[in-house]
């Protein structure tokens, strides 16, 4: 098991990040050996990758490796031939060990060795942003060297972890925090209106075009634009922004003559775009363009500790913007039952239950840990039985077992939406339907 350990050097802080060590045993780059001293780790053939394979049976972005207090958790970016740990085909499993796997026709060897000490914020705040837990404090010390600069920034992560919030703060803790700060949701407009939105329009340019209208570049000049959700931009506009951030110019629809314009661009994202290059739906060139300062805000689930410093905030806030008068009392107790809790939907799930509390002064229903589940699913040994049955028999079990796990999550993670579990699993709804009868779900 990965754990991380608080270090004090004078007057600053840092904790030690576990160094992934991976080499190749076994395929075309044979004896090939990286380590990743901030404990994560991308494979595949792209020349942005941590270990870059010359196999051409692994894919561009093939997978990635990520150290966290859990372990080791190994998920393949939506790869061609697949990752395996032993005769298990896996899309995300956790290592709490060293473990072999293989990907394409290269076999590797993954082992946590040394730890290196990783400067840490001493304040348990960035702006909005609250923790204490070392992960935060990892973020919120790089958060604020990007900060000092105009570099461009991707924020990634799940859903309600709070990339906005990130982004918010990057700005108003930046030379330009007396400029606008211009969001623009990627994922909210339809794909006619995303290119006027980004870049504007002239008068004429398109039917309903009844005006010249500014775009969200010309009207963050001097400022930040961010762009969130990014990984649902349409292909056929990503071109466009991938010439306005190298060249620094727009071309209105319509318009003549290009436009010049002084923007610090903070994107954000909670999928993988290495996966969205892989599927042919994100370009490669415009990943490298943003991903120059790349951000992972972690999960709830894996920092936990935070939640005694959480709460407080949190309903300070409720309180002031939903006026509510009542309150809540933190003992142990009732920590102990949100710990209990896997947070699939993050703060923002955490800041709902803490709402409906206030509201109604009663504590709220909540589904144990997936963890558990997940960790069974995820393990060879959970599936050792299956290498006893015919291969038929074996794969149904397996994908059958797979299918309730994927599904109760999903339920969980989107409150029972089932146009935003659609949204989130790339099904169409009459498919998910089918798999909550055959599992018993979603009622």
């Amino acid at each position: 098991m990965v754990d991380h350990t608080w270090t004090i050097h004078s007057s600053a802080a840092a904790y030690e990040t576990p160094t992934l060590s991976v080499q190749v045993i076994d395929g075309p780059d044979a004896g090939k050996q990286v380590e990743a001293a901030e404990g994560e780790l991308s494979v595949g053939t792209a020349e942005g990758c941590g270990l870059v394979l010359s196999d051409k049976s692994v894919s561009r972005f093939h997978l990635e490796l990520r150290a966290t207090p859990r372990g080791v958790v190994l998920r393949d970016l939506g790869s061609t031939n697949g990752t395996y740990v032993g005769a298990l085909r896996v899309m995300e499993a956790l290592l709490e060990g060293p473990a072999e796997l293989r990907a394409g026709r290269s076999r590797m060897r993954v082992a946590v060795t040394s730890r290196k000490p990783i400067e840490v914020s001493t304040v348990p705040a960035f702006g909005a942003l609250v923790g204490g837990s070392s992960a935060m404090r990892a973020v919120f010390a790089r958060l604020a060297k990007a900060a000092g600069t105009l570099s461009t920034v991707l924020l990634t992560g799940e859903s309600g972890t709070g990339k906005e919030l990130a982004a918010r703060a990057l700005h108003d803790k930046s030379s330009r925090k007396d400029g606008p700060f211009e969001v623009v949701d990627c994922g909210g407009l339809p794909p006619t209106l995303i290119e006027s939105e980004l870049f504007g329009h002239t008068r004429g340019s398109f039917t309903g075009a009844n005006g010249d209208r500014e775009g969200a570049f010309q009207r963050a000049e001097g400022g930040t634009l961010f762009l969130d959700e990014l990984g649902e931009l349409p292909l056929e506009v990503q071109p466009k922004l991938l010439r306005a951030l190298g060249e620094r110019v727009v071309r209105p629809i319509g318009a003549k003559n290009p436009v010049p314009v002084d923007v610090r661009v903070v994107a954000a994202t909670h999928r993988d775009l290495r996966e969205r290059v892989n599927q042919g739906l994100f370009r490669p060139d415009l990943y490298y363009r943003l991903a120059v300062i790349e951000l992972r805000l972690p999960p709830l689930r894996d920092r936990l500790e935070d939640l005694p410093l959480l709460l407080p905030t949190l309903v300070e806030k409720l309180q002031r913007e939903r006026g509510i008068q009542s309150a809540v009392d933190f003992d142990d107790r009732f920590i102990e039952l949100l710990a209990k809790h896997d947070w699939p939907g993050n703060v923002r799930e955490l800041r709902n239950v803490i709402e409906q509390w206030l509201v109604f002064a009663e504590p709220p229903e909540l589904a144990p840990k997936l963890e558990a589940q997940q960790g069974a699913a995820n393990s060879e040994s959970a599936f050792a039985h299956l290498l006893e049955l015919p291969l038929r028999q074996a794969k149904n079990e397996a994908i059958t077992a797979f299918e309730r796990i994927y599904v109760e999550r999903l339920l969980a993670r989107t409150n029972g939406n089932v146009a935003e579990a659609a949204r989130l699993s790339g099904v169409d709804r009459g498919t998910l339907f089918r798999m909550f009868r055959r599992h018993g779900a979603g009622g």
